[in-house]
């Protein structure tokens, strides 16, 4: 646990380890879990962003703190059953795959290429970065290759995930004849409009915007057979389901339909069996949080400032790339211009901002031109950010959920991460 030691002249900025008082706190009643301020953790807000957020929950402090596991060399270790060559796909495919690195599947890639490329409909439950992006454009691909009047539509909840999810297919189809469009919220629908009167295989959009162009009599999915739910839980708690039922009475009753998700909820459990027929179940998730994520907390004592606190971290040797979250689409822009004020590089997405302020933003702290992008839940699901060395939650989340996309923007693959959360 860290503890603020910073004075308010702010002429020291250091935070120091502390021993964690609530360590063996195991309580898990609700009228025995710490909170803050007379107000439960979580807070009475609901978090905004772009999106219509989850009930918030009362979340105990100790769900913050979980040491990473390092995996010695002589522990068990994921053993694929496939090679990429392996799969029943086409020699320019694989060569593609090849020069993008990729050599040896991932558990959900090695689980669930097989059964999709047999044209199975799919349930696929797994922890946030483990490859389920490639999971199923490969296969998919693929079905596009062999049949080139194939329809694909992918939808997923934020434009970012949408926009990474084309970067990714397009690095996978180069010579391929394969072509995309994506259609979101928060840009000029023009520009997309006249994208849909060319040949597009591949759809993908977020639910508003997909509902939009079909009102507008722009986009038809009659003859759209394939269909990819991708990060359904988020779009549940989004709000989308609604629009999620609205694209799924306009495809064929008969259809190839894939659903992934980083939770099963009954909620969850409800929509596969309204959208899905007899699906192959698959999950290789392990547990709530990334193993190799190190978490801890940083405790404020009443009347000391967050920003100087956040500053003395800031200042800490191995603070290299740090994801901060905020609450508020206001409060993150505020923190970012303040860190930019004390010399910091520093930027910020969320959902005032424009989709090309956005895509800016990320571009430039995926390639190290600023240090820290502050963001809210906007960032926290579906976005493959390499080398985050530090996830830092400046305001508490709403949900475990949300803080579990939040912290596994780091520890990606078999990288070790960090996760601290002010209370």
């Amino acid at each position: 646990m860290y503890q603020n030691n910073t004075s308010r002249s702010g002429k020291r900025f250091s935070a120091r380890p502390t021993h964690n008082r609530f360590a063996s706190t195991t309580s898990g009643s609700p009228a025995s879990r710490p909170s803050f301020g007379g107000r439960s953790f979580g807070g009475s807000r609901r978090p905004t962003g772009g999106s219509r957020g989850p009930k918030p929950q009362r979340l105990d402090i100790n769900m913050f703190i979980n040491k990473a596991i390092v995996v010695e060399e002589a522990e068990e270790r994921f053993v694929p059953e496939h090679a990429f060559n392996d799969f029943a796909i086409d020699e320019r495919l694989k060569q593609n795959i090849a020069k993008k690195g990729y050599t040896v599947p991932t558990p959900i890639q090695d689980r669930t290429i097989p059964h999709i490329l047999q044209g199975k409909d799919v349930v696929g439950i797994a922890n946030t970065g483990t490859g389920k992006t490639a999971a199923f454009l490969v296969p998919l691909i693929q079905k596009v290759m062999t049949d080139i009047s194939q329809n694909v539509l992918i939808v997923v909840p934020t434009r970012e995930l949408a926009l990474q999810i084309d970067q990714e297919l397009k690095g996978f189809a180069p010579g391929l004849g394969i072509f995309s469009v994506v259609c979101v919220g928060g840009v000029g629908i023009l520009p997309q409009i006249r994208a849909l009167r060319h040949r597009n295989q591949f759809v993908i959009g977020t639910p508003g915007r997909l509902k939009d162009l079909i009102d507008r009599g722009v986009l038809n999915l009659g003859k759209t057979n394939t269909v990819v739910l991708d990060e359904a839980d988020r779009m549940l708690d989004m709000g989308f389901i609604n629009d999620m039922r609205y694209l799924m009475q306009r495809m064929p009753s008969v259809r190839h339909t894939l659903f992934f998700s980083a939770t099963l909820s009954p909620e969850i459990q409800k929509l596969v069996g309204e959208f899905l027929n007899n699906p192959v179940s698959i999950s290789v998730k392990t547990r709530d949080t990334a193993k190799n994520v190190d978490q801890d907390i940083v405790r404020m004592k009443a009347g000391e400032d967050k920003i100087d606190a956040l500053q003395a971290l800031l200042n800490k040797e191995g603070f290299d790339k740090v994801l901060v979250f905020g609450r508020t689409k206001h409060g993150v822009q505020k923190l970012s211009r303040e860190l930019e004020k004390r010399g910091f590089a520093a930027d910020s997405i969320h959902g005032d901002k424009s989709n090309f302020q956005r895509q800016a933003a990320l571009a430039k702290f995926k390639d190290g031109r600023v240090k820290i992008l502050v963001a809210t839940d906007v960032a926290a699901r579906g976005l493959d950010i390499p080398n985050v060395s530090h996830v830092i939650n400046f305001d508490i989340p709403a949900t475990y959920d949300d803080y579990v996309h939040r912290i596994g923007r780091t520890g990606r693959g078999d990288m070790l991460g960090k996760a601290l959360t002010f209370v």
